[in-house]
């Protein structure tokens, strides 16, 4: 399989990584993501501008503390890719650029969002692994996404 094949699966597979149902056991960030995320090069940087605090993580340990707490507290998370993936590799390097629809639901409140999500990756000797993300993200008009998104399941 070409290297932008892979990146391309890997980035859709990261985007459902996300997904959260009612009733899910906690939500534990190395062991859904610790194919995905590069925990052991000193390289990290990871932004995604829906964090209320807007951090820059320099390692994914550190991303994952960032977002452990919010995604125990949602009730449901679901995801549909809007666009992409698109991929640009070279031997060591790749980076690719995936836009996705999502509704967060709160014990208190519903959220729909667009986000353009763009990452790059470091071929490693375990496989391909993130070094750096940038997200974006723009709240979209409540019901926005109403049958865009497969019916959430039930515990």
């Amino acid at each position: 399989m070409r290297h932008e094949e892979v990146i391309a699966d890997l980035h859709r597979r990261w985007v459902f990584g996300w997904e959260r149902d009612e009733g899910d056991a906690p939500f534990d960030f190395r062991r859904t993501f610790g194919e995905f995320y590069d925990f052991n090069s000193p390289d990290v940087r990871l932004y995604d501008d829906f964090d209320p605090a807007q951090r820059v993580a320099t390692t994914a340990a550190g991303y994952g503390s960032i977002w452990e707490p919010a995604f125990d507290r949602m009730v449901s998370a679901h995801h549909a890719v809007d666009d992409g993936p698109h991929v640009v590799a070279g031997h060591e390097l790749a980076a690719s650029t995936l836009t996705f629809v999502a509704r967060i639901t709160m014990p208190d409140s519903t959220t729909d969002i667009r986000t353009t999500t763009s990452l790059v990756w470091h071929r490693t000797a375990d496989g391909w692994r993130i070094v750096r993300e940038h997200n974006s993200s723009k709240v979209l008009p409540a019901g926005d996404l109403d049958g865009v998104l497969p019916t959430p399941k039930t515990p």
